[in-house]
C-alpha cells in the first residue's frame, strides 16, 4: 500500500478539521463553488470525481471476464453478496440504526437522508482497492481481476434501478433523471474512457502502462481528499451541533463490513472453494466504491445532505475496518484449509 492508502483514515480526519475550520471561517468561497452546478451535477466536484476515478478503472481489464468460468462458484458467492445481501441488509440496518435507535439524537430533517447515503454506498461495489485487500491476502489476481471487471460490467446496468428501488422501499423520493444522470457522468464515461487511455497506453508497451499508473495513482487519493474538503466546509455545522453524528453513521457501515465478508468467506467454504479466492471474495463482497457513492450523493441530494456525509464517513473507516478483516482472513486460513480437507478425505 502506498503512503496515501495506508493513511487514509488520518489523511480523512485532516480534511474533516480542515474542511470544518475552512467553511466556519470562509464559508463565501464554498457557496458560490456550491452553485456551480449543470442539471444538479456540481461541476467542481464533478471533475474530482473523473480525476479520482478514472486512475482506478485504468487497472480494470475487461478482457478479464473470460477468466470468470474458471472460478465460477466463487464469482457466484460474491455476485450474491454484492447485489442481493449487501444493499439489501445495508438498508436494513440503515432502517435499525437511523430511523429507530440513533433517531432521536440525530437531526430529524436528515434521517432519510443519512439512509439514502448508506444505500448508495452499499450499492456500489468496490473497484480499486480491492486489488490491494487482495493482495495483502495472497488473493487469485486473476480472480480479482475478473470479478472486478464483471462488478463494474454490471454496475453499469444495475446501480441505478438498485438504488431507485431501494430508495423507494425506504420511502425516498427518487429523482430518476439525476439519478441516470450520474450513472452517466460518474459509471458509462469514466468507463469507456479509462478503457480507451488503457489500450493507448498498453500499444505503447507495459513499461509504459506501468509507469503511468504510478504517477497517475496519487492523483485518485488527492482528488478525493479535495473533495472531502468541500464536503465537510458544507457539513460543519452540523458536525458542531451533533459531534457524535459520524460515530453513529459509521455503526451500520462497520456491522455491514463484518457481516457481509463473514457471509461471503462462509459461503466459499461450504461450496468448496479455494483460500486464495475466498479471501477476495469476502473483501470485494464488504467493501465499497465509496467514489462513486459520494458523488452520487452529491448530484442527487446536494453538498449540505445527510447522505453525502453518510457516503464521507465509509471513506473515513475503510482502510482500518478493511485491514482488520485481512487480518481475520489470515489468520483464519488454517481453519478454512483444515475443511477442505477433512472434505477431500470424505470424498
Amino acid at each position: 500500500m502506498s503512503i496515501f492508502e495506508r493513511y487514509l483514515t488520518l489523511w480523512v480526519f485532516l480534511c474533516i478539521i480542515a474542511g470544518v475550520v475552512l467553511g466556519q471561517f470562509f464559508p463565501a468561497p464554498f457557496h458560490w463553488l456550491g452553485t456551480l452546478e449543470i442539471a444538479r451535477v456540481n461541476i467542481p466536484v464533478g471533475l474530482l470525481i473523473w480525476v479520482m476515478i478514472i486512475p482506478m478503472l485504468l487497472r480494470i481489464d475487461f478482457g478479464a471476464l473470460h477468466e470468470v468460468g474458471k472460478h465460477w462458484r466463487g464469482i457466484g458467492v460474491t455476485l450474491f453478496i454484492n447485489w442481493a445481501v449487501k444493499p439489501f441488509s445495508m438498508a436494513l440496518l440503515g432502517w435499525i440504526f437511523i430511523r429507530h435507535l440513533f433517531a432521536p439524537y440525530l437531526p430529524a430533517a436528515q434521517l432519510d437522508s443519512y439512509v439514502a447515503g448508506l444505500i448508495l454506498l452499499a450499492a456500489a461495489p468496490c473497484t480499486a482497492m480491492v486489488f490491494v485487500w487482495s493482495r495483502l491476502v495472497n488473493g487469485e489476481p486473476l480472480f480479482t481481476l475478473s470479478q472486478v471487471a464483471l462488478n463494474d460490467a454490471i454496475m453499469v446496468f444495475a446501480f441505478a434501478p438498485l438504488v431507485a428501488l431501494l430508495l423507494g422501499l425506504s420511502a425516498i423520493v427518487v429523482p430518476w433523471d439525476t439519478l441516470l444522470v450520474s450513472v452517466v457522468l460518474y459509471i458509462v464515461i469514466p468507463v469507456i474512457l479509462s478503457q480507451l487511455l488503457r489500450r493507448l497506453l498498453l500499444r505503447k508497451g507495459q513499461a509504459v502502462f506501468d509507469q503511468t499508473l504510478e504517477k497517475i495513482g496519487p492523483w485518485s487519493i488527492s482528488a478525493l481528499l479535495l473533495t472531502l474538503v468541500l464536503l465537510f466546509a458544507f457539513q460543519g455545522s452540523a458536525i458542531v451541533e451533533h459531534p457524535l453524528i459520524i460515530a453513529m453513521l459509521a455503526v451500520p457501515i462497520t456491522i455491514q463490513v463484518y457481516f457481509n465478508s463473514a457471509l461471503a468467506y462462509w459461503l466459499n467454504r461450504r461450496v468448496g472453494e479455494a483460500h486464495c479466492v475466498a479471501g477476495p471474495s469476502a473483501l470485494i463482497g464488504a467493501s465499497n466504491f465509496f467514489e462513486l457513492a459520494v458523488a452520487a450523493a452529491i448530484s442527487l441530494f446536494g453538498f449540505e445532505s445527510g447522505a453525502a456525509l453518510a457516503t464521507v464517513v465509509g471513506v473515513l473507516i475503510e482502510v482500518p475496518v478493511m485491514l482488520s478483516v485481512v487480518y481475520l482472513v489470515k489468520r483464519s486460513k488454517g481453519w478454512y484449509e483444515n475443511k477442505d480437507a477433512s472434505l477431500r478425505i470424505s470424498r
